[in-house]
Formats: C-alpha cells, structure tokens, sequence
C-alpha cells in the first residue's frame, strides 16, 4: 500500500526509521520502507545505519556513486512497489505520533501529490546555524490553510505523499544536480495543474546547516532559477524571487539591484552570516544577486 523512501547523505536515520516502522506496524497496511545512501563520505554512520536492516520491512542500501538527491529519489520511486510514494528526508522527524494515519487518511483523494509542512523548534540548534533556522521559522513554517491558498508556492519534498506514476513523470524531467529544485518541481506541478493539497502534519527539521553552507546554497538556488528561467523550463510558477525579478527586470530597475549586489554584497553577508540575520535583508541579497547574474 505504501513505499516510504528516504534518500540518505551522511546522516543517521535509525532514530528515523524506527519511528516510522512502529507507526506503519500500528497502522496495519502492507508497508516498505526503502533508504538508499548516496555514497556517503561519513563511514561511521553509514556503519550506523545498517542496523536497520534487520527490520523485516526495511532496506538499507548504499550508491556506488554520489549521484545528488534528484537521481537518488528517482532510484528509490523505481524501486518501490506500491503506488503511493512518501518521501522522507533524513534529517527530520515526525512531529506527531499519528503522521502516518494522518497521510493514509487522504490516499483514496482526489489528490495526487500532499504535502505535510515543515516545524522547527524555536530556538536555533547554534548561533552558526541562526540563518538557516530563521529562514525555516518566518518561511517554510506555515499552516496549511496558508499553504492551500496557493498550493504551488511552498512545495517542501522533505515530506511529501504522491502518487508514483506522476513523481516519475515529473522527476523525470529534473536532469540537472544541485540544490532548489523543488521551485521547478513545484513550477511543472502548476504547468500541468496536478492536484496538490497540503496538510498539517509537520516534520521536524533537524539537519540545519551553519550560516555560510546555507548561504552558498543559497545562491546556487538563484542561479539554478535564473538557469531554468532562460531555458523556459519554468513557464508557470508561485516562486516570489522569480515574479519579483521579472517585474524588476521590465522596470530596467535590475541594474540597480545588480549594482547593489556588486558593491555591498559583502556588508550584505556580514550580517547574514551573523547571529542574528534579517530575513528581508537575505530577500534582498536574493533579489539582488539574480539581477548581478542575469546582467553577468
């Protein structure tokens, strides 16, 4: 009935699997729970995580090559024998006790994909990490009767139930690797106008990067947005950097933002990789950074 998936990268996901195991045993469904390591470089959890292969509906198994979360997903959906697919990142766990009865609930919907939202606690895991953490709190951190309001606008495949056929339809066009495309994910969803519901059924997100990998992440987000734009891949989105951009852009205001990028990118990131980093100033270093790369 159901193939819960978890792509793995030098994270230890026993604590993970075991919540998830006891829930789907409580639950009474013919269940499977698939995780595929992609060539981790942290032996010792990788050590770690073969303890859950001595669960009777567990697989754990390791890429020979790093092939990014992208291909690994796709492994995994080709690999699972039931139609309903929920994918689960490592780095997170269930808020609630009932989060598997709560997705089961909707699987005889009319929706084809649902999406569960994320939580954090509310205090960062380290100053480090407070940019990362404050981003989640003020824009991943939603209700879902927000989210429903515009279904395609925070799609987070951290934690995500969808139908098989239409992950690997839509997967199957995501070629490239890197980080943020869950913005064109989200943009082939509209484009085909897939039915998409949210839900509150949170997980906890756990794996929050220090300030300068987040940071770096980002922008390779923008540029991977900025790419998928020019290659008219992305024809109908909800991404606000993207209609944001575009409306700067038919103003000719982009060279002023790219000029601001230019010449105070590094006061900028002073205080975004401080303890206590705006949220709109990143929106800004964001806006800023897309017009510098399109004019460059």
């Amino acid at each position: 009935m159901l193939s819960i998936l978890i792509p793995v990268f030098n994270y230890d996901i026993v604590a993970l699997v075991k919540i998830l195991d006891k829930q789907l045993q409580h639950a009474k469904i013919d269940y499977e729970i698939l995780c595929l390591d992609d060539c981790s470089s942290d032996q010792t959890t990788v050590e770690s995580n073969k303890e859950i292969n001595q669960l009777p509906n567990v697989s754990f198994k390791i890429s020979s090559t790093n092939d990014g979360r992208n291909k690994t997903r796709r492994k995994l959906a080709e690999s699972a024998k039931y139609d309903w697919l929920l994918f689960i990142d490592a780095d997170v766990l269930p808020k609630s006790d009932h989060f598997i009865t709560n997705y089961l609930k909707l699987l005889e919907s009319k929706h084809e994909a649902l999406y569960g939202g994320f939580a954090y606690h509310h205090s960062p895991p380290n100053p480090q990490s407070s940019l990362r953490w404050k981003y989640g709190m003020t824009r991943e951190q939603v209700s879902a009767s927000i989210r429903n309001q515009n279904p395609y606008k925070i799609i987070i495949s951290a934690n995500c139930l969808i139908r098989k056929s239409l992950f690997l339809e839509i997967n199957s066009k995501i070629t490239e690797k890197g980080y943020g495309y869950d913005n064109y994910f989200a943009a082939l969803l509209k484009a085909n106008n897939h039915n998409v519901f949210h839900l509150d059924n949170e997980v906890f997100h756990l794996g929050i990067e220090p300030n300068a990998v987040y940071l770096n992440k980002v922008k390779q987000s923008v540029e991977n947005l900025l790419k998928l734009h020019k290659t008219k891949k992305v024809t109908a989105s909800s991404n606000d950097l993207l209609i944001v951009f575009l409306k700067v852009k038919a103003y000719g205001l982009n060279h002023l933002f790219a000029f601001f990028y230019k010449n105070f990118k590094n006061l900028f990131e002073r205080n975004l990789l401080s303890k206590t980093p705006s949220i709109k100033l990143l929106q800004f270093y964001k806006l800023s950074y897309i017009c510098y790369k399109d004019l460059n």
